[in-house]
């Protein structure tokens, strides 16, 4: 395998076009086959490998999408840090649709997810921060739009809330849901890569919304709407990256013989 890659983003198709020049790249893992191909190609001088989280044409719902497979393809390719838009709702009357929101928390709430390439012995990632501060900090300086912090719930989906869920998941103060940023983040620690989401809010939670409950459509229709911004968001961003070495996200596992294998 020739194309390397220093960063990775996880998004929809539609991110496609904001690279330059890619070169679609076949990854075989110990885990199985990601969702897609890897493309590489560059934004703003660096090497960037996209890849699809739901398939090239969406076709796996959040609870089957192979996540394992999908961090090691990265990180196999050379990535170290990861940028990963997803599509959220809010929690929260005052984050409306099109709000940009970087977490700084998460809370999982799925089940029966493979999460984790520990199989054997002890390795115990730490994860009271799930995302990288550094990642976190060269987007906030990227774009004055966007909102720092709050908690993400990551549910099994692929139905949507009910409202009782909802009302229950704002009391305990957190702040957006969604259901793909878990086990994304902790994968990508086990791997020793920074990783940080980007969630596009797409609709109020039906815990806020007084009509019929949030629409597949409606949020399909909002996340198409603003992906120019995000892809802008990225293009500021990656240029201006600091450099993974000595990072916390990495440094975790400095003098541990961990039991699965990091390519």
């Amino acid at each position: 395998m020739s194309a390397r890659a220093d960063v990775g983003v996880i998004g929809g198709s539609g991110f496609y076009s904001f690279l330059t020049d890619p070169e679609r790249i076949d990854v075989q893992t110990p885990y199985g086959a990601p969702s897609a191909p890897l493309a590489i190609g560059t934004v703003g001088g660096r090497s960037v490998a996209f890849l699809p989280r739901h398939g090239e044409h969406h076709e796996f719902p959040p609870h089957a999408i192979n996540y394992r497979a999908n961090l090691w393809a990265l990180r196999s390719v050379g990535v170290r840090q990861v940028l990963a838009p997803c599509a959220v709702g809010s929690l929260r009357h005052d984050l409306g649709p099109g709000s940009i929101v970087v977490p700084d928390q998460l809370v999982d709430r799925t089940t029966g997810r493979a999460q984790t390439y520990v199989s054997t012995g002890a390795v115990h990632a730490p994860f009271a921060d799930p995302y990288c501060p550094r990642l976190a900090t060269a987007l906030a300086a990227s774009s004055d739009s966007l909102v720092s912090g709050g908690t993400m719930v990551v549910v099994e989906g692929p139905r949507f809330s009910t409202r009782a869920e909802s009302v229950h998941y704002a009391s305990q103060g957190w702040d957006l849901v969604n259901m793909t940023g878990h086990p994304e983040a902790v994968l990508a620690r086990e791997l020793r890569m920074c990783f940080s989401a980007i969630a596009l809010v797409t609709d109020l939670d039906a815990g806020l919304e007084s009509g019929t409950g949030v629409s597949q459509q409606e949020v399909f229709d909002m996340f198409a709407a603003n992906l120019d911004r995000l892809r802008d968001l990225l293009g500021a961003v990656v240029p201006a990256l600091p450099g993974p070495d000595g990072c916390a996200c990495s440094a975790w596992a400095d003098g541990i013989d961990l039991t699965y294998d990091v390519p």
